[in-house]
């Protein structure tokens, strides 16, 4: 067998062994734009993004992960990568794949149309809070979302396709890990969006970016 064949054999068999790199997203041209404001106290950031308003509290570390299931941040445990801050964009591992985020640069033109889904109900009934992928307290019924690829935190505008409803929601955790879903929201987003009984819905996802 040449050379150059037993070469090109050895680089296929070393791709194959590597995690998946997941790069599904896509960035179009054009931002939607929305101002905002930011109010402190007692622990809580509470931000009004239009007419939305969503309160931002960290979790304690003791709290379980809504996604048990990421395995690493940015080659740290999860909670010792959110301890330290390293979350927003770095890559991350989900059953032995590897995904890395876009950048915030990237983000700010991200806008994507495919199936939504949502999450969380099982921690309606557990005693503890649970924690998202950045370390805030998952709120099942905020305005809530989690993303592949989106760095985290990111602002954006959810419509669903099939009744035309529309909102703002905050994404601050990873998923969905199915196939063909390209964004999982909270129990309360999916209510508003009129999704909530059937599970999915066919959704146009874009990024907001805050003008202060």
């Amino acid at each position: 067998m040449p050379l150059s064949r037993l070469i090109l054999i050895a680089a296929c068999l070393g791709l194959l062994s590597c995690s998946i790199v997941e790069t599904t997203y896509d960035v179009t041209v054009g931002t939607l734009k929305l101002g905002y404001t930011v109010t402190k106290f007692a622990g809580k950031t509470v931000y009004h993004v239009g007419r939305f308003t969503y309160t931002v509290v960290m979790a304690p570390l003791s709290w379980a992960l809504t996604n048990d299931d990421i395995e690493s941040i940015d080659g740290l445990p999860p909670k010792e990568a959110i301890r330290q801050g390293r979350v927003k964009t770095s890559p991350y591992v989900v059953k032995g794949k590897r995904y890395v985020p876009m950048s915030v640069e990237e983000a700010r033109t991200y806008r994507e149309t495919g199936m939504a889904s949502w999450y969380g109900y099982e921690t309606y009934h557990q005693e503890d809070g649970h924690m998202t992928a950045n370390g805030e307290a998952f709120d099942p019924n905020g305005l809530n979302a989690a993303h592949k690829h989106l760095p985290l935190p990111t602002f954006v505008r959810v419509v669903n396709l099939e009744n035309k409803r529309e909102i703002i929601v905050r994404v601050n955790d990873r998923g969905p890990f199915v196939d063909g879903r390209i964004i999982d929201l909270s129990a309360g987003a999916a209510k508003k969006l009129g999704f909530y009984n059937k599970g999915t819905a066919r959704v146009l996802v874009e990024a907001v970016e805050l003008e202060g």
